[in-house]
């Protein structure tokens, strides 16, 4: 028996997932147990990556993961990195959860590593690969509801690397999503192309890498809050997951 369990263990998939927030401890504490949760549901080691960490340190723990998973984060990625001035109700930069981010992004990138970013994950991923964001919403749509509750709703792109992990047809759907965000996705950045957005008022909702062979997806809602209860939410971590394993076999390999 103690060998299938070490065997089982040795299979899972490791995912590299930055402390939330290098600004707010408490809220790191708060929203990182929810990820860990839905990583391991899906099968996956979750790696937690301190921030803060020295360059080549924190390079020495992402090498041993197949995938980087970018959770939310209550700060606003600085409006200095897409060239524009700071809003009134923009919040504080992050520094150092955005050095770990574009650390993790440049690893994720040169190997092709799946990545899945929520929320802030999304905008960090967007402003890195050169695009920008709107930095606050101006919206009759709920988009900062918090919490797991249903906001509103988003239209799925059909034949969308997204409509294909939550198992929907070549036609458009609509999932209903919870939503805790003030910012969205302005100009999409180099290589990844929208693939969700709220119907009333074009928010974009969803963004997903156009490099064949690469699964990078983001979404700007939180699944890991309802992945025990929505079916899309699990089917996002399963297939994340899933992408993290199907990476690992080739490396495997003699």
């Amino acid at each position: 028996m103690a060998t299938i369990k070490q065997e089982s263990e040795e299979n899972k998939p490791r995912i590299a997932i930055p402390e939330p927030s290098g600004n707010d401890p408490a809220y790191s504490a708060r929203s990182l147990t929810p990820y860990l949760r839905a990583v391991e549901s899906a099968g996956g080691e979750p790696v937690v990556i301190p921030l803060g960490l020295p360059p080549e340190d924190l390079a020495k723990r992402i090498s041993a993961c197949s995938a980087v998973l970018l959770p939310g984060n209550n700060a606003d990625v600085d409006p200095q990195k897409f060239s524009a001035e700071r809003h009134p109700k923009t919040a504080a930069a992050d520094p150092l959860r955005d050095a770990a981010d574009e650390l993790l992004l440049q690893d994720a990138y040169n190997l092709h590593k799946p990545i899945f970013g929520i929320c802030y994950g999304l905008q960090s991923l967007n402003v890195w690969r050169s695009g920008s964001l709107v930095q606050d919403i101006e919206s009759k749509v709920q988009h900062k509801l918090g919490g797991a509750k249903t906001a509103h709703h988003v239209v799925v792109e059909p034949n969308s690397l997204l409509a294909q992990e939550i198992g929907r047809g070549p036609c458009p759907c609509s999932i209903a999503v919870n939503s805790s965000h003030h910012q969205s996705a302005e100009v999409v950045g180099d290589g990844l192309r929208v693939s969700a957005r709220c119907p009333d008022d074009g928010v974009i909702e969803a963004l997903e890498g156009t490099q064949p062979g690469h699964s990078v997806l983001a979404v700007q809602w939180h699944p890991e809050r309802d992945f025990e209860t929505d079916e899309s939410s699990r089917k996002l971590f399963k297939a994340f997951v899933t992408a993290a394993k199907e990476w690992r076999t080739p490396k495997s390999e003699p």
